[in-house]
């Protein structure tokens, strides 16, 4: 491959997986499962005996990010520091790459050119388009933070409840960046958080949309409504209809999510103040969630910005 002309980040060929700076794996340091939802680290020490120390909390994650356009919002962000690039040796151009190239050597970003195979077995997405970005664990808004209105504007929140497919949290995460919504409440446990997949199905809005951990859903949709925020949650089974939200959407407003499949779940829906349902006018009963979720964002941005009455 014919070298690249400046400006460029620095190159450097390897065939073997960078060695990994602070915050990265220790070489004398393996990973376990410490229990339910918590990672320990186990240290050995030059005598070969191990030590295990305190768990290691589980994130939001976005360590690895894959994918041409997400790997540029990464950079565009500059909300987190990024390691490194790699970049498959064979890449054809195109003018994405050049952004990347370029925004990564003002940035002082090293990007490194990598056999093909090397990086398609490090990827952990089904199409990394030949580049990986590794950088700092996303960082997690207070969910304090979300419950308040920022320049005027009233809260205009999400809450996933148990989504375990990355692809459809990828893709929810997009629609809720393009409608405008002020952040996004996750459930710490039995659901998917920021995998390399959901980073690229979302197009880089991981780096965009303010997102939190909750230890319980229900719990803190109790306290989203003792802050004066309205809870709807979407379900088929709901007797009203996304479309007559109304004042709501206006107000501080939160839409719950389900799971795919199994919908919300009992608790999550008896905290609710509504439930409302998409009207299906065809064959096939429901939509999938990042489906759902667009047309429901966008229907509260519609009441928003004064079209909805």
């Amino acid at each position: 491959m014919a070298p690249r002309k400046p400006p460029r980040a620095p190159k450097v060929n390897t065939g073997k997986p960078p060695a990994r700076k602070a915050g990265g794996r220790n070489t004398n340091s393996r990973t376990t499962r410490a229990g339910k939802g918590q990672i320990s680290r186990v240290t050995t020490n030059s005598r070969g005996e191990t030590r295990r120390g305190a768990p290691i909390a589980k994130g939001l994650g976005g360590e690895q990010i894959e994918g041409r356009q997400a790997v540029r919002e990464l950079l565009i962000g500059q909300k987190r520091k990024v390691r490194e690039i790699w970049m498959a040796a064979d890449i054809d151009p195109a003018p994405i790459l050049s952004d990347i190239e370029e925004i990564a050597h003002a940035q002082n970003v090293v990007i490194l050119e990598v056999p093909r195979r090397k990086l398609e077995e490090t990827a952990r997405s089904e199409a990394p388009q030949g580049i990986i970005a590794f950088a700092h664990p996303l960082h997690e808004a207070p969910f304090a933070d979300m419950l308040r209105a920022r320049d005027g504007v009233a809260p205009f929140l999400v809450a996933v409840d148990g989504v375990t497919d990355p692809g459809n949290l990828g893709a929810l995460l997009r629609c809720c960046d393009g409608a405008g919504v002020t952040g996004v409440v996750l459930p710490k446990h039995r659901a998917v958080h920021v995998t390399p997949t959901v980073a690229k199905a979302s197009a880089g809005a991981i780096e965009h949309v303010p997102m939190t951990l909750v230890s319980g859903l229900p719990t803190a949709i109790q306290q989203m409504k003792d802050k004066g925020i309205w809870v709807v949650g979407l379900d088929d089974s709901g007797k009203d209809t996304l479309f007559n939200i109304g004042k709501l959407a206006n107000e501080g407003i939160c839409i719950v999510l389900g799971a795919e499949g199994s919908g919300l779940s009992r608790l999550v829906r008896e905290r609710c103040d509504t439930i409302v349902g998409i009207p299906m006018l065809g064959q096939v009963s429901s939509l999938n969630v990042s489906a759902a979720a667009a047309l429901a964002t966008y229907e509260v941005t519609r009441w928003r910005m004064g079209s909805g009455a």
